[in-house]
């Protein structure tokens, strides 16, 4: 391994937005602290070993949920215990939900050596925030993020989403617009997902849910990804825009390859080649650190096939796209003599775009990700 990445999970929020299939729970605020030293013994059991061989970690990234739904004491120890044990990365990134924002959470955080906030935005219309369950107003979020620059951050991001129900065209370019005239670097753009176990779900089978048609979201999908590179932010991924220089590394990271260790309930990591999930619940991952037993369980077991789709699809999702040097590299043949099949026709038809040793997709084939990543599944 020649670098690696913490991901910390924070299950916890004031509520759960009606659209979200996330491991996050409200209602559970007697667990955080016992949950924070849980998650500090973790880190220090399995990450310590990962920096004696690979040195510090080059991203540290605190999501969830809402980490800033824990007091801040306990957030700036989770932090500071985060550092001292997997060292300073280039790269510290804490989400923050703007409805619990405050200065001196943000000043604090910045001074211990967090260095960029993603915030959970979703859109800039009131009426569109409360339709699906989240806490803050606009003028809330527009506040945090004024208050990120004042308290020293100047790599702040955040998402929006499209096709919301009774979202228009008009409602997601307003958004666009204010986003971009705040102190912003990155941009995240995501289309919504009826996710089965969750209330819109439920919404959508009794016929409640007001969903703008395949049309509209298909014209705010294309002003998104022609408007913000207009206005300076590279899309880098499929989802990701950013100013020159503030692409999310941490991201990057997971889409290229680069191993990564979960901590918290539900996380996920990566490590010599093998996926792991931790314990879901959040009472039951304390037990388990605390009785000594084992917080993560072996994903699907792997096999070559099925890592050669994962690098394949998650390059993918890249501007750059995949790299054929580092596929013949990691799997001791070209990737022609698996996927030459696939890739011509893709390349034919407008979708992939082939050049300088890298395979990418075109704006086009962007369009249509998700179609083109199952061509590249051989394990059928």
């Amino acid at each position: 391994m020649s670098r690696w990445e913490l991901y910390i999970h924070m299950p916890f929020g004031r509520q759960k937005c009606l659209y979200c299939d996330f491991a996050s729970w409200a209602g559970r605020d007697d667990l955080m602290s016992a949950y924070v030293n849980a998650v500090k013994h973790d880190i220090e059991t399995r990450a310590a070993s990962l920096r004696r061989e690979d040195g510090p970690a080059a991203t540290i990234y605190i999501g969830g949920g809402t980490p800033t739904a824990l007091p801040r004491d306990l957030l700036l120890t989770l932090v500071q215990s985060a550092i001292d044990t997997a060292g300073m990365p280039g790269e510290f990134t804490v989400e923050v939900n703007p409805g619990t924002a405050d200065e001196e959470t943000l000043r604090q955080l910045r001074q211990c050596g967090v260095n960029r906030l993603s915030f959970g935005v979703q859109s800039f219309n009131n009426r569109l925030l409360r339709v699906i369950g989240r806490i803050h107003t606009a003028e809330e979020a527009e506040k945090a993020i004024r208050m990120a620059e004042k308290s020293g951050f100047s790599n702040v991001s955040l998402d929006l989403m499209y096709g919301l129900p009774g979202q228009n065209l008009d409602d997601l370019k307003s958004s666009v617009n204010r986003a971009l005239s705040l102190p912003v670097t990155h941009i995240s753009i995501y289309g919504l997902q009826v996710e089965e176990g969750t209330p819109f779900y439920r919404m959508y089978e009794e016929g409640k849910l007001a969903l703008p048609d395949d049309d509209v979201t298909e014209a705010m999908y294309d002003y998104m990804t022609e408007e913000l590179p207009r206005r300076g932010f590279r899309r880098y991924e499929i989802s990701n825009f950013a100013r020159p220089g503030f692409e999310s590394r941490h991201n990057l990271g997971y889409w290229q390859d680069v191993p990564y260790l979960g901590a918290g309930a539900a996380a996920h990591s990566y490590l010599d080649g093998k996926r792991t999930e931790n314990r879901r619940d959040p009472a039951d991952y304390i037990r388990a650190v605390e009785a000594g037993e084992p917080v993560c369980f072996s994903e699907e077991e792997s096999s070559r096939d099925i890592a050669m789709e994962e690098f394949a699809f998650l390059a993918l999702r890249t501007a750059s796209g995949i790299d054929e040097s580092r596929f013949t590299t990691k799997f001791g043949c070209s990737i022609d003599a698996v996927y030459g099949d696939v890739i011509a026709p893709l390349v034919r038809d407008g979708l992939l775009r082939r050049e300088s040793g890298h395979i990418a997709l075109t704006r086009r084939g962007a369009k249509y990700g998700n179609l083109i990543f199952e061509k590249f599944i051989l394990s059928v």
